[in-house]
């Protein structure tokens, strides 16, 4: 039971999380699962997105380690999803997690020029795994890598939530249950309000 209410308690964390990214309106891929369907923005009319925390070399290799983490492959992946995005959002509104950001990819760039004499995002796409495998799995750590392995995990984290908590994501699960219930997912049917301004008081 105790197992069972953290993992409820993880999930509604992630959710909260979701939903306070959902109320910026500069994203150009991630859109909230439980958003608006008819709000979802369209590539061909939505701005590029302009990163807030990140420099622009940081968020490159940002973006290339969410979609290390999730791939694109049967399914649509993080890049697809805006991963990228909504890390960089919540980091700007988190200081509590800047520092550890910054200097865990000042740390892996280090790292990577270290190991093969390039910064990450120049390496083969199997040394780039290499060294991410290297962080992740505790049977293949080395000594020297701690602060590197835990950077990692808080990356990790966060790409999967900004992951499973987007329409990309949720869609990706495919649950069938989800599918007996309705086709697809009905979104909130007050277009009009989105904020909820208007609504009357709960009866309960």
């Amino acid at each position: 039971m105790a197992g069972q209410e953290m993992h409820r308690r993880e999930i509604l964390r992630m959710m909260a999380i979701g939903a306070a990214a959902s109320q910026f309106d500069g994203f150009s891929r991630w859109v909230f699962a439980h958003d608006h369907a008819k709000l979802a923005p369209l590539a061909s009319s939505v701005a590029p997105f302009k990163p807030r925390f990140f420099q622009p070399r940081e968020y490159i290799t940002l973006e290339r380690l969410t979609e290390l983490i999730i791939p694109s492959d049967d399914t649509p992946g993080a890049r697809e999803a805006g991963v990228s995005e909504f890390i960089d959002f919540i980091v700007w509104s988190d200081d509590s997690i800047q520092y550890a950001f910054r200097t865990g990819l000042t740390w892996l760039d280090a790292h990577s020029m270290r190991l093969h004499e390039q910064p990450f995002v120049k390496l083969a796409e199997s040394d780039q795994q290499e060294i991410l495998d290297r962080l992740a799995y505790k049977d293949r750590f080395r000594p020297g890598e701690e602060d590197g392995r835990e950077f990692f995990r808080l990356l990790r984290e966060y790409t999967t939530i900004g992951y499973y908590t987007s329409k990309v994501g949720m869609e990706s699960l495919d649950v069938p249950t989800l599918k007996m219930a309705y086709p697809e997912s009905p979104g909130c049917p007050h277009f009009d309000d989105r904020k909820h301004l208007r609504l009357p008081p709960p009866k309960y």
